[in-house]
């Protein structure tokens, strides 16, 4: 039985991981971290782990590689879509995923690196340019901007009460934008719209855009109050 940590702030994307893996019969996820903190105790709790962490923790690599070898424990990174593969197989990493990446992957990924192998991403540049991102382009510009909002914080792991909060409105509101929204990226559901996102590089980065400038206008809320 194969020990599994995923460490990543992206609350869907880590349930999505989560369930993909656990489908598989060999592997088992021992531990769910949101930090670097939790992420450094589950792995001295639990040796011999696979231990896969989000680039977007912007983790100290030479610290963790010095950790996973104490341990005997092996890393495989979640990179980012606009980040290069290569980097990390050069820190000692076992394995490089990106976020795009489609489940079977992920599953072959893990067993490789559970076996003692190592795994890249077919290509060791960015796996899907801007240019050629034709379905993230399209559905990006089918969104109005709410509706944007709207999906930046499902990215982030939101529920609809929290969204509706953070954007002023009430849960009914957000719950009719969402059928808008389902109905423009075909998908049926949160998590297969934080999938889809996530999997479209142009799209991604319009919502975490989108998710910084939430943030930005809530950090000067306050001032503006005052």
């Amino acid at each position: 039985m194969n020990k599994i940590i995923l460490a990543d702030s992206q609350a869907i994307f880590r349930v999505g991981t989560a369930k993909v893996l656990a489908m598989d019969e060999d592997m088992r996820i021992i531990a769910q971290c949101t930090d670097l903190d939790r992420m450094h105790h589950a792995i001295t709790t639990f040796p011999g782990s696979i231990v896969l962490v989000a680039a977007s923790l912007r983790p100290d690599l030479i610290r963790l590689r010095i950790l996973l070898d104490s341990t005997g424990s092996r890393g495989i990174v979640i990179a980012e879509n606009n980040d290069t593969a290569g980097m990390y197989l050069q820190q000692g990493f076992r394995g490089v995923v990106f976020r795009n990446v489609n489940g079977p992957a992920l599953v072959e990924c893990v067993r490789r690196v559970a076996s003692g192998d190592t795994w890249a991403p077919p290509q060791l540049v960015q796996p899907e340019s801007a240019e050629e991102d034709m379905v993230g382009t399209r559905v990006r510009d089918r969104l109005t901007p709410k509706e944007m909002r709207i999906v930046a914080l499902i990215v982030q792991g939101c529920k609809n009460r929290e969204i509706a909060f953070r954007l002023k409105t009430t849960e009914q509101v957000i719950k009719n934008y969402l059928r808008s929204i389902y109905d423009k990226t075909g998908v049926s559901d949160r998590l297969e719209l934080a999938l889809f996102t996530i999997h479209h590089r142009v799209l991604a980065q319009a919502a975490a855009e989108v998710g910084s400038k939430i943030e930005v206008e809530e950090q000067a809320a306050p001032t503006a109050v005052a």
